[in-house]
């Protein structure tokens, strides 16, 4: 995607702590606030350097995207940077590059997304320039053309000319998912790219790109009063749109296990990957299954690299978790996949493979975790966490308090992850393996290299 960023958490050292003693918890300062066209604003104040992130989220995403449309979102994302009412094409770039700063945008399952990392005394400016863009976009046949032909070449570039292209974040979903919105190609297929008119993005904008649509965020060395009074003057005034209502995005229960093949002819070695559907948002399940990614597949002492690499050397490396690839378990709203993948080598079958993922699994659904394997896996994801937050110049904490901001109205949530990861049990770790991990519950894909 377009200025894409990778949500990937970087890893910290974690040490290991006393089970009878409790890490010091971090909290995160917050302040939260909505204007009267509905924008709502969180503040969060961090003067560990002279810096600021300005983001601005929109609460619409490739899941969501018209039908008939495949890859609108992200081609829309294109759109936000040719210009405004004050700005010309590519000028918002330069505004924030001129004053020392960087910036990023992309589309998700349930947002798109704009970032800023600038210094402390530039964020008047760059919160008028956001306010610009979303007040009013300078929406031409020229400039929808023209991004439709980026757009087209970054699809062939990324994914239809790259080896494993779209492995397995793009693929796994169109197989695992039986509802359209969670099932098409979110990328976008060229024809659908092509078909895209004026009017749709003229109508997309007036719908989606509005302020009772959206959360602005900004942290770092800020004073609240005066930050808070900058995002009233220039987005105050924006009027508000209707917004309609979110499709049906719910996913019947999956009773049989699906299972896929992929040649890629790029591709010089096979691939698997493993996708499990995910409990709902912040049901105890959800907070469970966020451990047993810990237990199972991070980290050179989860039991899956344990078992694929270190004992039986069947691949190199284990990857997953939910949502990877474009973020985290906490940055997405609709159904997602807990995932697991691979590259192997040729001589080892992945259903060899699937054989020790099955055992680990059964393991793991027919004895509960030790106190000891519990604790470590809350280390490990306490560490996630913090890492999550500090990662990309602290841009990963504007993130989650975006999106807890934009899905649940609750920024504060931030601060109540570590509270809720606690509450699970070694009883609630192996009901979850066994309602969620359950073959039934699951689509494996193969890639297999070769010439179609």
């Amino acid at each position: 995607m377009r200025r894409a960023l990778l949500l990937a958490c970087l890893p910290l050292l974690a040490l290991a702590v006393p089970t009878a003693q409790m890490p010091q918890k971090v909290t995160v300062p917050v302040e939260y606030h909505k204007l009267d066209n509905g924008l709502k604003v969180v503040l969060s104040r961090d003067t560990s350097s002279p810096t600021a992130v300005v983001a601005v989220y929109y609460n619409i995403g490739f899941r969501i995207e018209p039908k008939e449309r495949t890859g609108f979102a992200h081609l829309f994302e294109h759109m936000m940077f040719q210009g405004s009412e004050h700005l010309g094409k590519n000028a918002f770039i330069s505004l924030v590059e001129s004053n020392g700063g960087i910036l990023n945008g992309s589309t998700r399952f349930d947002h798109t997304n704009y970032f800023q990392i600038v210094p402390t005394h530039t964020v008047e400016t760059i919160l008028w320039g956001e306010a610009d863009r979303m007040r009013g976009l300078n929406i031409t046949q020229e400039n929808l053309t023209n991004q439709q032909g980026v757009v087209k070449n970054e699809v062939r570039v990324n994914v239809l000319n790259q080896p494993y292209g779209g492995f397995p974040w793009l693929d796994l979903p169109q197989i695992a998912n039986t509802n359209w919105y969670n099932a098409h190609n979110f990328y976008g297929d060229l024809e659908d790219l092509d078909a895209a008119t004026l009017s749709d993005v003229q109508q997309f904008f007036k719908t989606y790109y509005a302020p009772n649509n959206a959360v602005v965020v900004v942290t770092g060395d800020i004073d609240y009063a005066q930050t808070l009074g900058w995002i009233r003057k220039y987005f105050a005034a924006i009027p508000r749109s209707t917004v309609p209502p979110l499709p049906d995005l719910s996913e019947p229960r999956q009773e049989k296990e699906k299972r896929t093949n992929k040649i890629d002819t790029l591709a010089n070695r096979p691939a698997l990957a493993l996708g499990y559907h995910h409990p709902p948002r912040h049901t105890p399940e959800y907070y469970a299954m966020g451990l047993i990614d810990q237990l199972l597949v991070q980290g050179q002492d989860s039991r899956l690299y344990q078992a694929l690499v270190q004992e039986r050397g069947l691949t190199g490396s284990v990857a997953g978790g939910a949502n990877p690839g474009l973020g985290s378990m906490f940055d997405v709203k609709g159904p997602m996949l807990w995932t697991i993948y691979m590259i192997h080598d040729s001589d080892k079958p992945a259903d060899q493979i699937l054989e020790v993922i099955d055992d680990e699994v059964a393991r793991l659904q027919a004895t509960p975790v030790t106190k000891e394997e519990l604790e470590l896996a809350l280390v490990k994801r306490r560490s996630a966490l913090y890492a999550e937050q500090e990662q990309f110049v602290r841009f990963g904490r504007a993130n989650l308090l975006a999106s807890f901001a934009l899905f649940d109205d609750d920024p504060e949530l931030i601060n109540r992850l570590e509270d809720e990861f606690r509450k699970v049990t070694p009883e609630l770790i192996q009901q979850t393996a066994k309602a969620y991990l359950r073959s039934g519950n699951r689509t494996v894909l193969t890639i297999t290299p070769g010439q179609k």
